[in-house]
């Protein structure tokens, strides 16, 4: 808990206490008062005064909030009207609870044995549970100075200083008031590598039931959009450079008016309070940059969740924006779609290349539907960030500003922007995973599996057979460990997903059985699913800290069986260059 900074005044009938609480949850907050005792919470903040004098309830006490300057102010009434509060500015004794003890104790018993009984405390005295406090600290502007900035236009500083355990979890950024952008850049890229899963990645690119379901999800933008996307392709004339075509703004203005707020988003609009924005060039370019960034994230959480909210929501979305969790700031829009193909290939439930290019078409068509349809998409992420234990935060350093400053942006800009992010190619290889050398990989393995011929394998001896049995039991248990989960679980969002990673890739029907001669057969006749069983369960294989893309490449000069041949027991033979047998010109199969 942190100690809020406070100021005390009063007057002959009241005692004002001002108290500063910026960044706190506002709609969540207690006060307590009696006598001389004074309590205020909103988390993080907690503060216990001891007063001079004695306050009562009588119900004439005020409470207001200016969420400009974030500053709680009660009014409370003295029981004595026309009594002077002494010491009011006396802060460390204000702070003291009412309570002290000595060190010695006032009564002594005499004659009393100085050997307790076992198991029994010798000091029966209440333990002490009040929170130690200590004043609130002003941090001078010099030592701010070399701070870094973030937040909205990057007008923050200074903000988890002192708030770092508190929002650890929400932020993926360690100490990110002393982070230089450049070095958040270079963290946030190497904590997506070593984040990247193959084994995952491959498991939704060939078990893509689930991901098309939602890729045929069809948001509240869809339908609006269809109704007037015929009248976007004013957009591409000549005539769109002139800020004062009739044609482009009749057509934004008939896209906000398509788009209507419920009653509890106008409740949430006039919670807001009017601000204006002074922004350079430059912030104001990190503006639009973000707000691309965020939307991208909303849309593929609104997409994949098929509308409905959930526990996991505010992770999906500030987990997808390196703008919310890495603080990151951008200099053009590939940049950005490279962030967040990146992040989604690495870090929600469903990883596939379709969500990310999805995802950014849907964003184009809610910039295309104008600032009313962007005002609403930021005003469900304030909802969802609002609900959430400790993401509430972000609302505070990034979306209440955008949702007070999208009320005043030209819907021009925002389709320019839609155009620039349209324009804006995006490739497996620009994302830096090696993703086209990891699919190159597996359909290498399952053109070779479905050219092999059906053949009965040699049944093996019964030492042989164990020993196999022992090795598929050992790889099976080694799979199973994930030694890098989330803070939020992804083993629990697997089982949202309706299927196991590990069980058909695992199975034991089309597990490969391999012999003491180092001779290798299959089980069943193989089948399209039997290949990907087949090429993940090789990758979860020992010596699997190896690149899998390297394994699957020495797979392929492998000693290989096919069936029993005729005559004497042969040897092991090793396949020719141009992936041929020696003797036989059938092709080689990969096996581990």
């Amino acid at each position: 808990m942190l100690t809020p900074a406070f100021d005390l005044s009063q007057d002959p009938d009241f005692l004002t206490v001002a108290i500063r609480v910026p960044h706190a949850r506002v709609s969540e907050f207690d006060v307590y008062f009696q006598g001389v005792d004074f309590k205020f919470y909103a988390k993080p903040y907690f503060l216990r005064l001891t007063l001079p004098g004695r306050i009562v309830e009588n119900g004439s006490e005020k409470g207001s909030y200016d969420a400009d300057k974030g500053i709680f102010t009660i009014q409370l009434p003295k029981e004595t009207p026309g009594q002077h509060f002494e010491g009011l500015n006396m802060l460390t004794t204000l702070l003291a609870p009412r309570k002290s003890r000595t060190a010695k104790p006032l009564v002594e018993e005499i004659g009393a044995s100085g050997v307790s009984e076992e198991g029994v405390e010798d000091d029966d005295e209440d333990f002490d549970w009040e929170i130690e406090q200590s004043p609130y600290e002003e941090v001078s502007e010099s030592a701010l100075h070399p701070q870094s900035h973030y937040g909205f236009g990057g007008l923050r500083s200074g903000v988890f200083q002192r708030l770092q355990d508190e929002f650890s979890d929400v932020i993926d950024i360690k100490d990110p008031d002393f982070t230089p952008a450049a070095e958040r850049r270079q963290k946030r890229l190497a904590a997506e590598v070593a984040k990247f899963d193959p084994d995952h990645y491959l498991a939704d690119l060939f078990e893509d039931e689930a991901v098309e379901q939602v890729l045929q999800y069809n948001p509240w933008w869809t339908d609006t959009y269809s109704e007037i996307g015929l009248y976007f392709g004013y957009f591409r004339s000549p005539s769109w450079n002139s800020p004062h075509t009739t044609a482009v703004h009749s057509v934004l203005s008939c896209a906000g008016a398509q788009v209507s707020f419920s009653e509890e988003e106008k409740c949430q609009l006039r919670k807001f309070v009017h601000k204006s924005y002074l922004l350079d060039k430059r912030a104001q370019r990190q503006v639009y940059y973000s707000l691309i960034d965020i939307l991208l994230a909303y849309c593929y959480e609104t997409r994949v969740n098929e509308g409905e909210k959930n526990v996991e929501s505010a992770w999906n979305i500030r987990k997808l924006s390196p703008t919310l969790c890495w603080f990151e700031t951008w200099t053009n829009v590939h940049e950005v779609l490279v962030s967040f193909g990146r992040r989604v290939l690495c870090y929600p439930l469903y990883r596939h290349f379709k969500l990310v290019t999805k995802a950014c078409r849907d964003t184009i068509k809610i910039l295309q539907l104008g600032k009313s349809a962007v005002l609403k998409c930021l005003l469900d992420i304030h909802k969802i960030f609002q609900q959430s234990d400790q993401a509430y935060i972000l609302n505070d350093l990034y979306i209440s500003d955008y949702c007070v400053w999208i009320q005043k942006a030209k819907s021009t800009k925002l389709a320019a922007l839609a155009e620039a992010l349209k324009e804006a190619p995006l490739t497996k290889a620009q994302l830096g995973l090696e993703v086209n050398e990891l699919e190159a990989a597996a359909l290498l393995v399952c053109e070779e599996e479905a050219a092999r011929p059906a053949s009965r394998p040699t049944p093996p001896s019964s030492s042989e057979a164990s020993g196999s049995e022992d090795s598929d039991s050992s790889t099976s248990s080694a799979g199973t460990a994930d030694p890098d989960s989330e803070p939020e679980g992804l083993a629990g969002r697997g089982a949202r997903r309706g299927r196991s990673l590990q069980g058909p890739v695992l199975d034991e029907s089309r597990a490969l059985r391999v012999d003491g001669r180092g001779l290798c057969g299959r089980l069943a006749v193989p089948r399209a699913d039997a290949c990907r069983g087949e090429l993940l369960a090789s990758a979860r294989a020992p010596g699997g800290a190896r690149p899998l893309i390297e394994e699957l490449g020495e797979q392929l000069e492998t000693v290989v069986q096919l069936s029993e041949p005729e005559g004497p027991a042969p040897g092991p033979r090793r396949a020719q260059a141009d992936g041929t047998l020696p003797g036989t010109g059938s092709e080689g199969s990969i096996c581990g």
